[in-house]
């Protein structure tokens, strides 16, 4: 039956329409409505200072109270808070970390206006001097994710055997950290850290990433492709929370969102790059198993389409044969 290219004409218009219908508010909503909720902060001071912050911003903030300024600076440097407020008798100081994300390190440093006019502020973990906006930083991840997303789908179609498959992606793991912590740390200087911890960490998001998407669709067929496009990439990359924090993403997405490989793999880079490694113990496990669960799928899924167009080409040459 023959379609009517009219017909399809409009469908794939329409299509196309509501795919972007719902990619605006996918990518706006979080971007326009972001804001503290229960965002870790450390307080050293009197009890009033607690419940001021909760009466003004009920809601905003997950509230640790510690002794004093180093106990807050060890949280801090330990990801298990943002910043922290300190009101002493000798005055107030608001200690952040723009390396864990400059908007929250704004963000806490406008609060800080609500505590007088001559509150010091201290940035505990600053971002790296040649990258001072952290845009470096997010402009980073896009790359990064699009060539793995690449490469899985190459992958995929031009290598049909199982094992060249885990060959090719784990040497595209492995050369892509080694070129990304070179251009990022070497040549471009936006990142601190370790070398090769740096280099590891990437290895590990572009084969979360890549090896996902072969496994997918070896285990599903092509369709997976698109599938694993759009959750991992188009959604995963909205709810992030890179370019600023999971906590200031309307919840649950920024929670969500870590559970995908951008925003892992953003959290993970932040710790191995800024803090030695700490607070990244989660985003770690979640690479792990999108890495580890792509190769096995692609180790138990089907022979690839190579491999399938030879053997159908075999089958049908005796057909032509016979025909002559």
């Amino acid at each position: 039956m023959r379609r009517n290219p009219l017909a399809l004409g409009v469908f794939i218009a329409i299509a196309v329409v509501v795919g972007q219908a719902l990619l605006i508010p996918l990518f706006a909503a979080p971007a326009a409505n972001l804001a503290p909720r229960d965002l870790p902060i450390a307080v050293a001071g009197p009890p009033q200072v607690v419940a001021q912050l909760e009466k003004e911003h009920p809601g905003a903030f997950e509230v640790t109270t510690v002794a004093d300024a180093a106990a807050a600076d060890s949280k801090i440097k330990d990801r298990d808070v943002y910043g922290a407020i300190l009101v002493t008798a000798t005055g107030a100081e608001v200690h952040v970390a723009s390396a864990a994300s400059p908007t929250v390190a704004q963000l806490l440093t406008q609060s800080a206006a609500a505590l007088g006019s001559d509150v010091a502020i201290r940035d505990v973990v600053p971002v790296d001097p040649d990258d001072p906006r952290g845009a470096g930083f997010v402009a980073g991840f896009l790359p990064l994710a699009i060539t793995s997303l690449l490469a899985g789908v190459l992958v995929y179609f031009f290598v049909p055997r199982r094992s060249a498959r885990l060959i090719a992606l784990t040497t595209f793991a492995a050369l892509a950290g080694v070129a990304g912590a070179a251009v990022q740390i070497g040549w471009l200087g936006i990142l601190p850290g370790d070398y090769w911890a740096v280099a590891g960490t990437l290895a590990l998001f572009t084969l979360a990433i890549s090896a996902a998407m072969t496994g997918i669709a070896a285990l599903v067929g092509r369709e997976g492709l698109g599938l694993g496009a759009v959750v991992m990439f188009l959604v995963g990359n909205a709810i992030s929370g890179i370019a600023a924090a999971p906590e200031l993403l309307p919840q649950p997405w920024g929670e969500v969102g870590q559970w995908l490989p951008i925003g892992a793999g953003g959290t993970l880079l932040r710790s191995v790059a800024y803090f030695g490694g700490s607070g990244g113990g989660f985003a770690a496990t979640v690479l792990s198993a999108y890495a580890i669960g792509g190769l096995l799928l692609v180790l138990i899924g089907r022979r690839g389409l190579a491999k399938k167009t030879a053997a159908a080409a075999t089958e049908a040459e005796p057909e032509l044969v016979g025909a002559h």
